[in-house]
């Protein structure tokens, strides 16, 4: 089973790639969406012990929690090291499942695949990009965005263009659906008779 590692900095389209390769069939384990799953459940605890007044109703509040960390960035490290182990978890059992059912191509969806040295446990990197201008104005039209949040959230992510040189495939989003799309095609493709050693490796 091949690994995809599937990433890049925030508003840079992973979400448009990921629905891609769902739609060619392939399963997609997206981080974000476990860490989602967490704040509901297995985090929610440790995060008030370490982090008192952010959850609510059996909840992480994911605005106080923002507001938390804003204040003091240097505790990102101390969430990681309660969300990061519990995700991994996660990713393993959906790839224990996807082996099993005989997946030939699975993604892992990683925001900070390459931060964290999560590209060592993956087969193949690759990694979305799009001009920094249309970058900003995808971010800044979310919900609660300001321009502080997101200055904030970009020093804490590789630089784009350190990223493309470590990827081993880089899908453009900056252009239509339609090209996104044809290149993930290309992708899964090209990749399609690659075996991968990152399962047996780091995840059985």
């Amino acid at each position: 089973m091949l690994i995809i590692g599937l990433t890049g900095s925030i508003g840079m389209g992973k979400s448009t790639v990921a629905a891609r390769f769902r739609a060619l069939g392939t399963g997609v384990c997206d981080a974000d969406a476990e860490v989602h799953k967490l704040y509901e459940g297995a985090a929610v605890a440790p995060i008030e012990a370490a982090f008192p007044g952010t959850t609510a109703d059996g909840k992480v509040d994911r605005q106080k929690l923002a507001q938390a960390l804003l204040n003091r960035p240097e505790q990102f490290k101390r969430l990681e090291a309660i969300v990061h182990p519990l995700v991994f978890e996660a990713e393993r059992a959906f790839l224990r499942n996807e082996a099993g059912n005989g997946a030939k191509q699975v993604v892992l969806e990683i925001p900070l695949l390459l931060e964290t040295g999560g590209d060592k446990r993956v087969d193949v990197v690759v990694v979305c990009s799009a001009p920094a201008d249309a970058q900003r104005a995808r971010v800044m039209q979310r919900p609660g965005m300001t321009a502080e949040k997101l200055d904030q959230l970009l020093s804490r992510q590789m630089p784009d263009a350190e990223k493309r040189r470590r990827a081993d495939f880089i899908v453009d989003t900056g252009g239509t659906f339609a090209e996104t799309d044809a290149q993930v095609d290309n992708i899964v493709e090209s990749l399609k008779d690659r075996t991968g050693t990152a399962f047996e490796t780091y995840w059985r």
